[in-house]
């Protein structure tokens, strides 16, 4: 067992705790327990905001799956991964005080909330609480194999063993401090991250002796690698450019960002967190990317690419400072995997739960409920965790192409155009979804694009024609 990588690690881990167990007891002596429970009473600034939404977004995706993914495709994949840059900017843009307003003026505490409010439709919360609970639970999956891949490979367990720790550690402190405690542990895992791939990244680069070196071993290898095509030249320019949808303007649709658009204090600190997130994304994503293409001289061989970031860590720095900078990827997966499970709880007890089974419920039921939801949801992704495949990033993808597909139009065009109505938005999302679901499965990348964009564009379609062709059917909720 490698104690001293293992240590700081510990270390970090202690600090969520106490940051968990602090929170916790704010929740305890809370009279909106709903609210701060999965809102955190929408007092964020500027700087955890930016953090907060930066550490959720950076999961295992970004920080396991995605260097795997570019120690086998090359620079081009460093390429596609940089259209994330715009992703903090453009969800408080496009949202910006105007959802945060609204959702103020519906009392909306889950982006369900709001749909619920704006459309009047009892059928577009229950899709909508469905495709959360669905799709998320491939990208907390995803999450859950992250962890447990570092912790395999940090400190030389079994896959299993390790997945049971992870499981463990991040059940046991998101259910106690809820939104709360995972916006100010952000905060900390977010500096972390900025700090640690910038430490990795120019370890990397003087192992494999220095960039025009890494550079000519690259091209020695296969020349594809310096090229923005990947080793098999498989990422053509359509398909890359269809990322700007993905992993770019469409994350405005992802309710684990979309709640953060309604948790923060005041217009300044939104401003803040524009500039803050803008410019963190962008370093983080670039470091760790980069880090996964030089790798591959320096480690050749490396089988599973989600073992890559541990691997290249403990083989580039003393172990001590591994397993600090290591704390980095662990933070960003335990940062996603909080918010999801708390998101995915308030689909089943806010959404569903209050609103069509008991509305009436008791606060200390609604508290009792929260709680065992968020454990007992964690357990079964535990189970689908077990079988993991070799690289977590496609089933993160999926997950984030299912969620834009179903709620990017009935979220935007919600919001600014008073046409809308829930008969379009209805139509928007069983579009989407069913178009998704069909392309992903049948025919991938159709005319060369990612399988999201044709099922966002015919969702934008869906939406406008059927609203103004139900306005004599409806009366539209729009804001004012």
């Amino acid at each position: 067992m490698n104690w001293q990588a293992l240590l700081p690690l510990i270390g970090l881990l202690l600090i969520i705790f106490g940051v968990g167990i602090w929170a916790g007891k704010y929740i305890k002596f809370s009279n909106t327990f709903l609210q701060d429970y999965f809102l955190g009473g929408r007092s964020l600034g500027g700087f955890v905001l930016a953090m907060t939404m930066t550490a959720t977004y950076g999961s295992a995706s970004s920080f396991i799956g995605g260097p795997g993914t570019a120690y086998t495709e090359g620079l081009g994949w460093v390429l596609l991964a940089m259209t994330q840059v715009s992703t903090g900017y453009f969800v408080l843009m496009v949202l910006g005080k105007k959802f945060a307003i609204m959702t103020r003026k519906y009392k909306a505490l889950t982006m369900v909330d709001f749909l619920k409010e704006r459309y009047q439709s009892k059928w577009v919360v229950l899709i909508s609480a469905f495709s959360i609970i669905i799709f998320l639970f491939s990208a907390m999956a995803a999450q859950w194999i992250g962890g447990a891949r570092l912790i395999e490979s940090l400190v030389g367990i079994p896959y299993t063993t390790a997945l049971f720790i992870f499981a463990l550690l991040v059940l046991i402190y998101v259910v106690i401090g809820g939104f709360r405690a995972v916006a100010l542990t952000d905060a900390i895992q977010g500096t972390i991250m900025f700090i640690g791939t910038l430490i990795l990244l120019i370890a990397t680069i003087i192992a494999g002796g220095g960039i025009s070196n890494i550079i000519s071993d690259l091209n020695a290898e296969n020349p594809n690698l310096i090229t923005p095509y990947g080793a098999e030249g498989t990422l053509s320019p359509a398909f890359v450019s269809s990322f700007w949808i993905l992993v770019g303007v469409g994350v405005v649709a992802l309710p684990q960002i979309t709640v953060r658009a309604m948790s923060y204090r005041d217009s300044r600190s939104m401003h803040r967190a524009i500039i803050i997130g803008t410019i963190v994304v962008g370093v983080i994503m670039l470091n760790m990317h980069l880090i996964g293409v030089f790798a591959r001289p320096i480690l050749p061989s490396i089988e599973v690419g989600d073992k890559v970031m541990p691997l290249i860590a403990l083989e580039v720095m003393p172990n001590w400072l591994a397993g600090i900078v290591l704390a980095a990827p662990m933070a960003a997966i335990m940062s996603t995997v909080d918010s999801l499970l708390l998101l995915v709880s308030s689909s089943v007890v806010k959404d569903v739960y209050l609103n069509y089974m008991e509305p009436n419920a008791s606060h200390q039921r609604v508290k009792r409920l929260s709680i065992g939801v968020t454990a007992t949801l964690g357990v079964i992704v535990f189970l689908m965790a077990l079988n993991p495949p070799d690289l977590i990033i496609w089933l993160n993808l999926f997950a984030f192409g299912g969620l834009e597909a179903a709620f990017i139009w009935p979220i935007v065009m919600g919001l600014y155009w008073r046409k809308g109505n829930k008969y379009g938005a209805l139509a928007s999302m069983v579009t989407g979804i069913g178009l998704y679901v069909l392309s992903d499965t049948f025919f991938p990348q159709p005319f060369g694009l990612h399988s999201v964009v044709l099922p966002v564009v015919v969702s934008f379609f869906a939406y406008v024609l059927v609203s103004l062709g139900t306005q004599n059917d409806s009366v539209s909720e729009a804001p004012s």
